[in-house]
């Protein structure tokens, strides 16, 4: 017999609860799985998916739902009212995202995004942390690093951070060293590009602070960066203006050869 799971508990988040809802529609109308699917053009696994949490209803899914069966605009509004909602669940999501990503167009202006950090380096920031496990969190952030860049096919990375980020010595010179001709050795690497924004490009797009843009198969998701957590954005038009973001910022970015240049710099300075 198949696992019949217990459904999520809608108090956790807006997404739990809808999909809490829509399994109890689907069990109200007597339907399996395979039979809700075909209502809404889903595989099977996919409607299993949707209920557990690990994947998220689309819009024309919600549309379909509510024509199939009268419910005006109600799912389609919990939908809405799930993407602009803060999930506390939400960097679980975002991981999952992290590791089926095509292209990954990231902004930071604070310090040396994770895919690209040395363990050292991970470790200078994990130990400015609040946690009670620092060695857990790194060994969480070292996995996460690693699930993106050992992939087969790993996602194609932008990269743009602020020169203050060089800048910043974080763990100390010889970390800041290391760091630094790590990263000269990622810039070379065909499915990454990095480059830098420089002091003298002053005031841009990127100033209220970190971002990225995640390509899926067919459509972008945005994370924005925040105190105590961040914020997971899946409606596509607040994510297609993230990703406008990201293109108005790179206008102001040294070309690859000038970062690579201005990343040399710095290395000397720690020497």
């Amino acid at each position: 017999m198949p696992i019949v799971r217990d459904p999520l508990d809608p108090k956790i988040s807006m997404w739990h609860f809808l999909a809490y809802y829509l399994r109890f529609m689907r069990e109200k109308e007597g339907l399996s799985l395979t039979q809700w699917g075909k209502v809404i053009g889903a595989a099977r696994s996919t409607v299993s998916n949707m209920e557990a949490g690990r994947h998220r209803l689309q819009e024309d899914h919600a549309r379909i739902i509510d024509r199939t069966y009268g419910t005006g605009r109600l799912i389609e509004l919990l939908l809405w009212y799930a993407q602009a909602a803060h999930d506390p669940d939400w960097f679980r999501q975002y991981s999952k995202y992290e590791e089926q990503a095509s292209l990954v167009k990231i902004y930071n202006g604070e310090f040396i995004p994770l895919p690209l950090q040395t363990d050292e380096y991970t470790w200078a920031y994990v130990q400015e942390t609040d946690t009670k496990d620092p060695e857990a969190l790194q060994g969480t952030r070292v996995k996460r690093k690693r699930a993106m860049l050992d992939r087969e096919d790993p996602p194609y990375l932008m990269v743009l951070i602020h020169e203050s980020v060089l800048a910043s010595v974080v763990g100390g010179p010889a970390v800041m060293k290391d760091q630094l001709k790590y990263l000269l050795k990622l810039v070379m690497v065909p499915t990454m590009s990095v480059r830098v924004v420089p002091f003298t490009a002053g005031a841009h797009r990127g100033c209220d602070g970190s971002f990225q843009v995640i390509s899926l198969d067919g459509r972008d998701i945005a994370y924005a960066g925040a105190q105590n957590g961040g914020r997971l954005i899946e409606e596509p038009s607040e994510a297609r203006e993230f990703s406008f973001k990201f293109d108005r910022i790179s206008a102001k970015a040294l070309p690859e050869d000038g970062s690579r240049a201005l990343i040399e710099q710095y290395v000397e300075r720690y020497s």
